[in-house]
Formats: C-alpha cells, structure tokens, sequence
C-alpha cells in the first residue's frame, strides 16, 4: 500500500475538504451511494465502471475512515456487507453539486468537446 513520504500538512479548510472529497474516485463512489442509496460492493463496483477492485477497496476504506462512508456487515451465510453514506458524507453532495454545475458552464469556454452531465451528480439539483 501507498507510504506518504512527508506527513500531510493541511493549513486552511479547503485543503481538509479537498484531501476528503476531492479527486476522482472520492467524488465519484460519494456520487453513485448519494443517487442510489446503500449498494452491496459488487453493485458499487458495477456503477463505477472502470475502477480496479483494489482502488475501489482502498478507497472506500479512506472514506469510512474519514467518516463519509459506513459499511454495515451482516452475519450471514454468503457474508453481505453494504456501503452508504453517512450524514457528514451527505453533507458534502450539495459541494459536488455546485462543482458539477461550475464545470459544466466553464468546460465548454476550454474549447474542449462537451461533456455529458453526470445524472448521479446532479440528481436533486
């Protein structure tokens, strides 16, 4: 597994929020359990389409870790364990929202070929 080399030095609240919910597979697996509610992993893992189970594993375990995911195992014969997020983790969809929103308005000024709006960001707004 990944050894950061320095200790993060984390100065101003963005720089939290962003170690927390930025990049891509943070924003996107908060985006898939926001539009469709608690998923077992292997429906996780078909939503995300192209991510490797042990990025998606790694990931998830950030994001429990970080209090925007909880996973619910139950003591079953096959073992079923579920991933949704919490209340803090919900907290966060609106700012994806809005960033969703800006991207989409400004990536057209790049030149660049249109994008397709996220259905799984934009649900409620």
């Amino acid at each position: 597994m990944y050894q950061r080399k320095l200790e993060k030095d984390i100065r101003c609240p963005l720089e939290y929020g962003m170690e927390l919910f930025g990049g891509k597979w943070n924003s996107r697996i908060i985006c898939v359990l926001a539009a469709l509610g608690t998923l077992r992993y292997s429906e996780l893992r078909r939503e995300m389409g192209n991510i490797t189970d042990a990025v998606l594993a790694s990931t998830l375990k950030e994001l429990i870790a970080n209090g925007i995911v909880a996973r619910k195992s139950y003591d079953e014969i096959p073992p079923r364990v579920e991933y949704t997020l919490t209340e803090k983790g919900m907290s966060v969809v609106p700012i994806l929202q809005s960033i969703c929103r800006w991207a989409g308005a400004f990536y057209k000024d790049a030149g660049e070929a249109p994008m397709i709006q996220c259905q799984k960001c934009d649900h409620r707004g």
